[in-house]
């Protein structure tokens, strides 16, 4: 466990990364290669149905600055600017897209032992205004998570979230969508020598009565190989297995199944990662 609460984002994250991460039902490829000069240039594709997506990202790292510059297939350019360290704590990430000229962003986060804070603004005339705080310790924190549009001059975001971790477990507690929606997640490690987890999560609408619960485990097979699976409780059933055949080089098949209408068949999905 690191020393401080952490952003946000993190308030829950264990148990989201063991129940989503991963699962997919398209077919992906990525490869990564370094120049001499060690500038990284990734190429991926994604297949969804007859739709085929492609991007091309070079990161270049020059001491604490990284730089990513992203194009893709409907000639867009992402750039993103991160500047770690400038001072003891602080992240600042400045990023755009062209030819959009209202997607400019600018965000600062820092992290303390006992406080992790992330604002953004965007670079408009009337921007949204985001703000997420996080207080308290590794094993306790606190949180929440608001937005601000200053051209209507509503909220809209405002989600609050509550973690507890020690050695084994993280549960967390979060209300999200202005209050109306509630979820909890518990995420428990039951061997660390093969990344064997459980993990569960419960979200309630207040405004649609509805419950969605979600279960799911993970286990290592050997040092390469990595099995998930997981269930909810309107019967969608996934499982995926991951082989590392060299290392941060990723092969995933994952499928899904809907198990009240089994005669519609299984989803299946594929991913390829090469890296150097």
């Amino acid at each position: 466990m690191g020393k401080g609460p952490g952003l946000y984002t993190e308030i829950g994250k264990k148990a989201r990364d063991l129940l989503y991460k991963d699962y997919q039902i398209d077919h992906k490829f990525s490869i990564t290669t370094y120049s001499p000069t060690g500038v990284a240039i990734t190429s991926s594709g994604s297949k969804k149905g007859d739709l085929f997506l492609a991007d091309v990202n070079t990161q270049l790292k020059n001491k604490n600055v990284t730089t990513d510059i992203k194009v893709d297939t409907n000639s867009n350019l992402f750039t993103t600017i991160t500047v770690d360290e400038a001072a003891p704590g602080l992240k600042t990430i400045l990023s755009f897209r062209v030819p959009d000229q209202r997607s400019g962003k600018l965000e600062i986060q820092y992290l303390h032992d006992y406080a992790g804070i992330s604002t953004s603004v965007g670079l408009t005339a009337n921007p949204i205004v985001n703000f997420s705080g996080v207080v308290g310790t590794n094993i306790v924190a606190l949180g929440t998570d608001v937005s601000f549009d200053t051209k209507t001059g509503d909220f809209t975001k405002c989600n609050a979230g509550l973690s507890f971790t020690n050695a084994d477990l993280v549960a967390s507690l979060n209300l999200n969508d202005k209050g109306d929606k509630l979820s909890a997640s518990y995420y428990h490690t039951v061997s660390p020598l093969t990344s064997t987890a459980v993990g569960a999560e419960v979200n309630h609408s207040f405004s649609t009565n509805e419950n969605t619960i979600t279960v799911g485990t993970q286990h290592r097979l050997d040092p390469l190989t990595s099995v998930k699976s997981r269930i909810n409780n309107y019967g969608k059933a996934s499982a995926l297995i991951q082989y590392e055949w060299r290392p941060k080089s990723l092969f995933t098949v994952s499928g899904e199944v809907d198990i009240k209408s089994v005669d519609k068949g299984t989803k299946f999905g594929l991913a390829l990662a090469l890296k150097p």
